[in-house]
């Protein structure tokens, strides 16, 4: 259906127009209906998920012809995470006549169609019901709508090459979510090659993500491939991406902009199809601001976002949580499965959790421990250790 009468809107209206489409882009925003908006763009769906989440903006157009995401799932996504904010499909493929009308489709309801740009203006749109429950993913447990939230954005992202940043507080699973990616993806029965950058000093990262070849240093008695090259046609995870040296941050850029690796010691240059998903606790775009991570890197590593909320947000999840935990040390351990009251199970929903996930199961195995023959945890069995190093009760 095409707009009528589209008034010009004012300075102060921001607005997204997300298409892979230069040219149609170009024509969007010199339309006069938006010449004196504050506009952004965006190539891809994932790019405009991004971008929302630094441009607060009033109004998205959304090419139907995404090149990387289903553009009917991203406009669902920026409805659920931003309610006042108004979507329309516009088709780059209508024309020249239909692009520059601003033709527009209504996307979800079935409400009488009002002018897009007065919607946009006075922000009286709001967001459609909410969809049915989200499976959890592969080897997770919860069904909060934090988590809810977590599973649908990697089922939407986990059949694309999309490059994915995991965020989240230490303990909350961002490498299940990355395993998850991986194992939900057409690469799954390729590798899923894991590089803790934390873990690895600077002198050797180079060589345990590019690989080397025999001589290249004292000790290289043979050639290996990196972590790089294992992954050949699956994923590469690299977890507390945040903590990769500026020196390596311009390599792994270079990889990501071309696809070649070049061992250390070698002039051979090999291409490789990587998948690549990158996790970290800390905040990359903090860390870019402050010239400690590069900011051309963190824009090709974190072209689509995902979240994790901690623990202490989401404490419906606690008492699942718990109970797995306990039942697969019961099964491990080879005795009759132990059981949390109703009392514990309150107190262990009440706690803080600074730890988050991983907490709790290191919580529930001392526990588990403690409670010796007893099939029943009480309170007094949990503990954990304060900033003291000191054991006290949760």
């Amino acid at each position: 259906m095409a707009a009528t009468a589209t008034p010009v809107i004012s300075s102060h209206t921001r607005i997204l127009v997300a298409s892979a489409d230069a040219a149609f882009r170009k024509r969007m925003m010199m339309h006069p209906a938006y010449a004196n908006a504050l506009s952004e763009e965006a190539i891809g769906g994932a790019q405009a998920l991004a971008k929302l989440m630094e441009f607060p903006c009033d109004g998205v157009l959304l090419d139907r012809n995404l090149p990387d995401l289903d553009a009917q799932e991203v406009a669902e996504e920026i409805r659920k995470q931003y309610p006042r904010i108004e979507v329309e499909l516009v088709d780059s493929r209508a024309g020249p006549r239909e692009a520059k009308e601003g033709e527009v489709e209504r996307t979800g309801d079935s409400r009488k169609y009002v002018d897009t740009m007065e919607r946009i203006q006075d922000a009286s749109w709001t967001a459609e019901p909410a969809k049915p429950s989200a499976e959890p993913l592969p080897g997770m447990i919860g069904s909060s709508r934090g988590m809810e939230e977590v599973y649908r954005l990697v089922r939407m992202v986990a059949n694309r090459d999309t490059a994915v940043l995991v965020t989240g507080e230490t303990g909350t699973g961002k490498e299940l979510v990355a395993g998850a990616i991986h194992e939900l993806s057409r690469r799954s029965k390729n590798a899923f090659a894991v590089v803790n950058c934390a873990a690895i000093p600077e002198a050797l990262l180079e060589a345990e993500l590019f690989g080397y070849a025999r001589g290249a240093f004292t000790g290289a008695v043979q050639s290996r491939l990196g972590k790089v090259h294992v992954a050949q046609g699956g994923t590469l995870f690299l977890d507390e991406v945040g903590e990769l040296p500026l020196s390596m941050q311009a390599k792994l850029l270079r990889f990501l902009q071309n696809g070649e690796v070049q061992r250390l010691g070698s002039s051979d240059v090999y291409r490789v199809d990587v998948r690549v998903v990158c996790a970290t606790n800390v905040r990359l775009l903090e860390l870019a601001r402050a010239r400690q991570f590069r900011p051309d890197l963190y824009y090709r590593l974190a072209v689509f976002p995902i979240a994790i909320p901690p623990l202490r947000e989401h404490a419906e999840d606690v008492c699942p949580l718990a109970e797995y935990f306990l039942a697969k040390l019961s099964a491990e351990s080879r005795v009759p499965l132990k059981y949390l009251p109703a009392p514990v199970l309150n107190y262990l929903e009440k706690a803080a959790w600074a730890g988050n996930v991983r907490e709790l199961q290191h919580a529930i195995e001392r526990a588990f421990i403690l409670a010796g023959n007893d099939v029943k945890l009480c309170v007094e069995h949990f503990q954990t250790f304060g900033e003291s190093g000191q054991l006290r009760k949760i």
